[in-house]
């Protein structure tokens, strides 16, 4: 007798599954290996656009997150190729890619030194100044986050990438940093909500490196630089021919697409202005230099990413080493 046929999941009411990439440890080798062996030598030049990072990246980050293949091993396999290749270029590019992978571990300590950092603010001084920090939204703030979630902001380069991710789970650094960027300080919502919805799309969630950067990207550690992207110059920059929001926005330009939910000049100034008043008391100042001592990269000792390094002796095979 032949079993009855497995319902499929839109047949059981739940939503359909995104295409995902091969996993295990064999997929994880075969992606390491093409990268090493030459899909790595755009990797700088490409990695920033959303039209080249798919390529140009070595999408080993879900490898990674869900552990089929080890740092250690991604570590000394871009070392030895770096050795070895006498392709400048390649070389070139693998070396951006071995310093990424130290900030990789160091904004994972970050979370083991400091676990509260995924619940609030790195800089308590800056506690309860957004909407949902400490208390519920209103509506109006409840109304901007659906609209970034959904990809319908009237900003069209924010919204295409929010398709994109929510599409297929994956998205490039740069244009992920934007999307907090935008809801941090065009929306002025605090990061939580945002960090939550963002992690349960990422194939590649990982805690350490999501919520550091939540708060980077927010400007709530105290110490780093408010990095508050422009969309239009993101699309200018990285999507000049307007190629990828026709692919992931297509009724842009139509009646169906909506105006922008926020007057960018006015939100912009908005957010400055609290943040850069609140930055400028002595309480913060204080503050500050304590988590610059915690926290700084600099002072923890982790080599510049923008300076070659001279080639260090490699330790003595006996002792298994990552760095």
């Amino acid at each position: 007798m032949q079993p009855d046929r497995l319902p499929t999941l839109t047949e059981l009411g739940l939503p359909g599954v995104r295409l995902q990439p091969p996993a295990g440890e064999a997929a994880a080798w075969d992606t390491l290996r093409a990268f090493l062996g030459g899909g790595g030598r755009d990797y700088r030049r490409g990695m920033s656009s959303p039209l080249s990072a798919p390529e140009a990246c070595s999408r080993l980050s879900a490898h990674l997150a869900f552990g089929s293949i080890s740092m250690r091993s991604v570590h000394q396999a871009t070392e030895l190729a770096i050795e070895h290749t006498a392709d400048r270029e390649l070389a070139y590019g693998l070396r951006g890619f071995s310093s990424r992978l130290r900030w990789h571990c160091h904004f994972m300590q970050k979370l083991e030194d400091q676990p509260d950092i995924e619940w609030r603010n790195v800089a308590r001084s800056l506690d309860g100044l957004r909407p949902g920090d400490g208390g519920p939204w209103g509506v109006e703030a409840q109304g901007r986050f659906d609209a970034w979630c959904e990809g319908r902001t009237g900003y069209p380069m924010i919204d295409a990438c929010m398709r994109q991710l929510c599409a297929t789970g994956w998205l490039n650094f740069r244009m992920r940093a934007m999307l907090v960027s935008f809801a941090a300080y065009h929306l002025w919502l605090h990061w939580r909500a945002p960090g939550l919805f963002l992690a349960r799309q990422f194939l590649d969630f990982e805690p350490g490196i999501h919520w550091s950067q939540m708060q980077m990207q927010s400007g709530t550690t105290g110490i780093n630089t408010l990095r508050i992207y422009s969309p239009a110059k993101q699309a200018r920059d990285h999507d000049p021919l307007g190629e990828y929001v026709r692919r992931w926005v297509p009724e842009f330009g139509t009646a169906a697409y909506p105006d922008p939910i926020v007057d960018e000049k006015a939100a912009l100034q908005h957010a400055k202005d609290a943040l850069y008043g609140q930055r400028s008391s002595s309480t913060a100042r204080a503050e500050a230099d304590a988590i610059q001592d915690k926290h700084g990269s600099r002072k923890s000792g982790l080599p510049s990413t923008t300076q070659r390094r001279p080639r260090q002796k490699m330790p003595d095979p006996g002792q298994g080493v990552l760095f």
